[in-house]
Formats: structure tokens, C-alpha cells, sequence
């Protein structure tokens, strides 16, 4: 099946446009499934690994040729766990995206790794793919709790892998830890906290426990096996973390998020200024001009739907014109599970729902460039009462969240989403 037989109107090649997507790629495998885990993830499926690169591949090429072969500013392999795939496979993947699409120099490419995968042979093998930042899963460096989340790693493996990746020449490396946990002490996380600040990573990323339902964890609670997290224990855990941080040298740049100078994640940074991305592979979400959408969910079914695509290249008009065309297309082949279109209202909503959760808000300039129209005059109402409620602080260049606001964040991004009209 061809973009030709997919109906499918492209653009001719060319200089690459002068927007530019992030692509994430999706990569569900994982040795286990922790409890905690509501992703589209799956362990004990590695059969499936060398044909679900292969139908990953045609999908990524099918994006390539269908939108011309268009500039990525930011590429994110993320799953699951992409450090999980053998070496061959994963460079086999890393060809797919440099021969789909045109990765500009300079380009930020991430890969997610969990702590007991980062040995120096497959750190080596992620930079020989082209990798130049690498996220480790550490979430935690109390062993009683590692093993609580059914993660496979104990606290010297996590802190050995980020001296085996810095060794490895990873110069951007970046940290994931969760607070709120069960049976979590404000101690132990303090612990936590002041080791992974002394191992000296570029950025660190922090997210409260919430119970999914359908997990483990979620029965576990319904049985009262397990306590639920306790929200103001998890208030005092982030206020630490976020004194500790800036007494490091870190900017808190986003809620969840800290970076030291120039090292803020740029691939998300594309979603939280609600900028145009590409999400490849099962359950995989994607926002491009006027539709949202997301890939089917089964890795096998996903498979056989995917690796039936030929990509063949059609002449037409520049990818953000056709984007919504090849949606459709790929929608119709099965490939792509769900779609929404997104009005112009919704859009402007959502630019402020996720701008808003960066520390630097919603620029009045980009705002008007983007949409035609000020803050002001988009949002008279909204921007007085948050105000008054000491939720906002404005200024001439635009709006953000005060300390108070970031702790109400839900009550402030609901505002501007509840004036958004449907397409």
C-alpha cells in the first residue's frame, strides 16, 4: 500500500520549512511492567521487536515522504524503555528517522534508558546512533522503595549509570525521580535528592505519584493494601525540591522540571508551547496544524497495519497544508487510531493551558504572532479575575503563574479551556 493508494497529496522536495516538528518515537517493550505504569508498555513481547522496527520504519518514512521530507528540530525515543531494544535494532531505527526526515544540525536527540540497560557497550551504541542526550529512570535511590515500584535497578546501579553515560560522553544528561510515594519519608527523599544533585546531572525532572487506575497499584489501594499518597506530604517534598534545586544552580523552568543554563528539554518544550509534533508507533499522540491524533494501541496489531505501508512521495502543497490529508489517509489504513480536529479557539486555549506551566508563561508577542490578537483582548475576563484572585501576574511581556498559581494550576488552565469552541 503506497502514499498513492493511501490518497495521499505531498509536497515535492525542497528546502525543509521554516517550521520545524519534534518527532517522538514510541517504543513499548520493557522487561517488566511496574505496578505504578498506566503507558502503552508491554513486557515479555521481544518476538515482536525486529518486525515492529521494520513497521515503525515504514510509518516513519511514510511521515517523511507524504510531508517532504520535513525538518526536525528535536527527536525523543521514548516508551517503555528504547534503551531496552538491542543495539542493531535501535540503529536501525536511528536510519529510519535520518532517511525520512531532515534532522537539522544541532538537533536535540533523546533517549530514555532505564539504570540496569546503561552499560558502556550500550551507552556507546546509543551515541554511535546519533543519541546526544540521554533521561534515566533513577525514580528513586531508597532500595526498600525501588523494589516497592517494581523497578529492577537498585540505588548503586542508578548512580553508577549516570557516571558510566557521563563517561560514555553523554555531555546532557538528565534524571527522572518520582516523590509522594508510599511509605516515602521526607528524609529519604531529601537523601535522594542531595545524591542525584551530587552525581551532577543537567537536568532533572520530578513527578508526583498518582495512582492509575487499572494498575497494580490502583487494586492495591482499592484493597487498602497500600495507603494512598497523602497530598500535603507530597507538597513538602516539592517545596524541598524546589529550594534544593535553585540552591544548585537549576532553573525551574517548567512545574515538574529543572535545567541548568541551556539545558531545558527543547523536545518539550515543543509541547508545552503547544508547538506541532509528530508521535510515531502504538498509542504514539501527535499535534499537527488544525488535528490531533494518535495511533492505534496494539503493538501487533500495529504491526500488521503499519507494515503494509509502501511510502511513496506525491507532489503537491507545503506539509502544513497537508498534514490533515495524510491523517486521514493513514486513518483509514488503520495506522492511526483516533483523530479530533482542533478549532482555532481550542488551540489558542491550550497555548495557554500548557504555556503557562513554564515559568517563563505566555509571551504576548508569540501570542499575537501566532494568532493575530493579543492576550488582552483574547482573554479580558480571565486574565482580570486570576489576577485578582493573585493566581496570574502580568506584565508588557505577557502573562505566568504566580507561586500561588502554580500551586492551583488545574483552577487556572480550566478558565482558558472552558472558552474554547469546538471545530
Amino acid at each position: 500500500m503506497g502514499a498513492r493508494d493511501l490518497n495521499i497529496t505531498a509536497p515535492a522536495p525542497g528546502p525543509g520549512p521554516a517550521t520545524a516538528l519534534g518527532l517522538y518515537v514510541h517504543v513499548p517493550f520493557c522487561a517488566t511492567k511496574c505496578p505504578y505504569c498506566d503507558f502503552n508498555t508491554y513486557a515479555r513481547i521481544e518476538d515482536l521487536i525486529p518486525d515492529y522496527v521494520g513497521a515503525l520504519g515504514n510509518e516513519i518514512a511514510t511521515w517523511g515522504a507524504a510531508l517532504g521530507r520535513p525538518s526536525l528540530a528535536t527527536v525523543f525515543y521514548g516508551g517503555g524503555t528504547p534503551s531496552y531494544l538491542p543495539p542493531d535494532q535501535f540503529m536501525r531505527l536511528a536510519h529510519c528517522v535520518e532517511a525520512a526526515f531532515r534532522v537539522m544540525p544541532g538537533a536535540e536527540i533523546t533517549v530514555e534508558a532505564n539504570p540496569d540497560d546503561c552499560s558502556p557497550a550500550k551507552l556507546a551504541s546509543l551515541l554511535d546512533a546519533g543519541a546526544n542526550r540521554i533521561s534515566i529512570g533513577v525514580q528513586s535511590l531508597d532500595d526498600t522503595l525501588l523494589r516497592r515500584l517494581g523497578r529492577r535497578h537498585d540505588s548503586k546501579q542508578a548512580l553508577g549509570a549516570v557516571r558510566e553515560a557521563r563517561a560514555a560522553g553523554f555531555d546532557n544528561l538528565s534524571v527522572d525521580l518520582m516523590f509522594g510515594l508510599p511509605h516515602q519519608s521526607q528524609a529519604t527523599w531529601e537523601s535522594t535528592v542531595h545524591q542525584v544533585l551530587e552525581s551532577a546531572p543537567d537536568h532533572v525532572s520530578m513527578y508526583a505519584l498518582t495512582i492509575e487506575p487499572a494498575t497494580p497499584f490502583a487494586a492495591l489501594v482499592q484493597a487498602q493494601e497500600l495507603p494512598e499518597p497523602d497530598p500535603d506530604r507530597a507538597a513538602d517534598m516539592y517545596e524541598f525540591a524546589c529550594e534544593a534545586m535553585e540552591s544548585a544552580g537549576f532553573r525551574h523552568y517548567e512545574i515538574s522540571n529543572w535545567a541548568k543554563p541551556g539545558r531545558a528539554s527543547r523536545h518539550n518544550l515543543i509541547y508545552w508551547r503547544n508547538s506541532y509534533y509528530l508521535g510515531v508507533g502504538p498509542g504514539a499522540h501527535s499535534f499537527l496544524p488544525g488535528v490531533r491524533f494518535a495511533d492505534l494501541k496494539s503493538p501487533r496489531e500495529y504491526v500488521r497495519r503499519a507494515g503494509s505501508l509502501t511510502p511513496e512521495l506525491a507532489n503537491g502543497v507545503s506539509w502544513v497544508e497537508a498534514a490533515p490529508d495524510v491523517v486521514r489517509a493513514l486513518e483509514a489504513a488503520g495506522v492511526i487510531g483516533s483523530s479530533e480536529r482542533i478549532s482555532r479557539s481550542l488551540e489558542m486555549a491550550e497555548t495557554m493551558m500548557m504555556g503557562l506551566r513554564l515559568d517563563q508563561g505566555v509571551g504576548n508577542a508569540q501570542f499575537q504572532a501566532r494568532f493575530g490578537q493579543n492576550l488582552a483582548e483574547t482573554y479580558p475576563s480571565e486574565i482580570a479575575d486570576l489576577t485578582r484572585l493573585g493566581l496570574l501576574e502580568q506584565d508588557a511581556e505577557g502573562l505566568r503563574l504566580t507561586t500561588r498559581g502554580r500551586l492551583l494550576g488545574n483552577e487556572v488552565f480550566g478558565r482558558f479551556v472552558m472558552t474554547a469552541q469546538p471545530a
